[in-house]
């Protein structure tokens, strides 16, 4: 018996991993945040799965149900929005399965920050503009924020901010932005990205707060920072230049990777 935790993606149906939609069909008891997870996956799920939402359950009755199917020998999809390696909760849940000695695995998921630049058709790290993307939040009630990790800190250097759980305080993440994008840095806040509801809102820095209110945002969006977000004068990448000397391209007359010298 495993308990298989599943990273749904960011919405759609269809952004789940195969690993993700055949552990789900072959479990037979599937735990799910029903708050965040679309009702469509569940339909992976085989004939006669035992379904257990655990948006109204706490830690102990989530961990209670996992030892109960450990019991009698059957596996579990734990079904959680996104990807599980950020904010998913996650880590508390594996604690209490190892103190019990319950087997888990963890399969991925496509994260939201992801769906959402593909919603927006961008690239965040453009060659000679932005090669870092920092995932952040503002503190909340469940997490607080340790005392080095500000937006200001993560400002300074320039990346891309992928500000997840904090549409509620948009006035507080544009006025700490300010200082060090400008107002006239191109901004985005992505709501519900996949989903057949999305809403894309296009802004900059100095007007986050009143694109947040205009559009009614409170919950389920992420903010994109950046000059990438709309960026059309960046350089090109030597990936794909035809002097540059690659493993599977050589160039020159003394390419670095000789024709032949892979399989050495």
């Amino acid at each position: 018996m495993t308990v298989h935790f599943i990273g749904a993606g960011p919405g759609a149906a269809d952004l789940i991993t195969v690993r993700g939609r055949d552990l789900l069909a072959s479990s037979p008891v599937c735990l799910y945040a029903g708050s965040l997870v679309p009702t469509e996956l569940l339909a992976h799920c085989p004939q006669g799965v035992r379904l257990v939402n655990t948006a109204p359950m706490s830690l102990e009755d989530i961990v209670a149900e996992m030892r109960q199917a450990h019991a009698q020998g059957l596996d579990v999809a734990r079904l959680h929005s996104g990807d599980l390696s950020i904010w998913s909760a996650m880590g508390e849940q594996l604690r209490s399965l190892r103190e019990h000695d319950v087997p888990y695995t963890v399969t991925p998921g496509v994260p939201s920050f992801s769906a959402a630049a593909a919603a927006l058709g961008v690239e965040l790290t453009l060659p000679g503009s932005c090669q870092s993307v920092v995932l952040t939040r503002t503190s909340g009630r469940a997490s607080g924020m340790p005392s080095g990790e500000t937006l200001a800190a993560f400002a300074a250097t320039g990346a891309v901010l992928a500000i997840h759980l904090s549409v509620h305080a948009a006035e507080q993440v544009q006025a700490e932005l300010l200082a060090y994008y400008g107002a006239d840095c191109p901004a985005a806040i992505v709501w519900r990205a996949s989903w057949p509801d999305e809403l894309l809102v296009r802004t900059c820095v100095g007007e986050i707060a009143a694109a947040a209110q205009a559009n009614a945002l409170q919950r389920s969006a992420l903010i994109l920072v950046g000059p990438t977000l709309s960026q059309q004068d960046f350089g090109l990448s030597r990936l794909y230049a035809n002097d540059y000397d690659r493993r599977y391209r050589p160039r020159g007359d003394e390419p670095r990777f000789p024709t032949g010298s892979e399989g050495a």
